[in-house]
């Protein structure tokens, strides 16, 4: 079965300089015959997770909040081998729409059978002039808390620029979203024929 990798863009910009990121991580990875995706929830409604935890009692891998765009986008999170969050760094930190996502998928993940488990996950992260690091961090505590693999590259997955384009300039964190979507490649190929004995963690209660 050919393998899959989602990006999720959380920018409000569809085609700006976070597009550009996952873009440039999706090459080598689509060049290694994998399938590709991205998926736009910036700019768009997501609301905040209710902390309602009805997810944990229906455990029908999905949100009991339907008015958005978010049980579409979980479904092809459930079924990718890998998920790339991108975001802009407002405050120092992911968007609202990112952060909506991650809190939701984390307890829907984890509220059934932790199905991020041995996935692979990483951040890609487009920054004016400084915070992106945190950003960065913050999505990766989704990866981290659900199980799952999160490669590295050449550097933190940040590019500099603020106008629509400019992190093309940045050489250095171009060849780094580059690098990164090669490992990613790399990574999933080799460990998918072993996801069956990697090791599940008990589900929250």
């Amino acid at each position: 079965m050919k393998m899959k990798a989602v990006a999720v863009n959380g920018s409000p910009r569809k085609d700006g300089n976070t597009h550009t990121l996952l873009s440039k991580i999706l090459e080598p990875i689509a060049e290694s015959g994998w399938e590709t995706e991205i998926i736009q929830i910036g700019g768009k409604p997501m609301r905040g997770c209710l902390a309602c935890r009805r997810c944990y009692e229906k455990q029908d891998k999905k949100c009991v909040i339907t008015e958005d765009s978010f049980n579409d986008c979980m479904a092809k999170l459930i079924e990718a081998d890998a998920i790339i969050l991108g975001s802009p760094t407002y405050f120092t930190d992911v968007t609202s729409e990112m952060k909506a996502l991650i809190d939701r998928a984390g307890s829907v993940s984890m509220a059934n059978g932790r199905i991020f488990s041995g996935k692979i996950g990483a951040a890609a992260v487009a920054v004016r002039r400084g915070g992106a690091t945190h950003t960065f961090d913050s999505i990766n505590h989704l990866f981290l808390i659900t199980g799952m693999i999160v490669p590295g590259s050449t550097y933190w997955n940040f590019c500099v620029g603020r106008e629509k384009g400019e992190v093309s300039g940045d050489l250095e964190g171009m060849a780094n979203m580059m690098n990164l979507g090669k490992t990613i490649a790399w990574l999933g190929n080799a460990i998918k024929p072993h996801l069956a004995d990697y090791p599940k963690a008990a589900t929250r209660k």
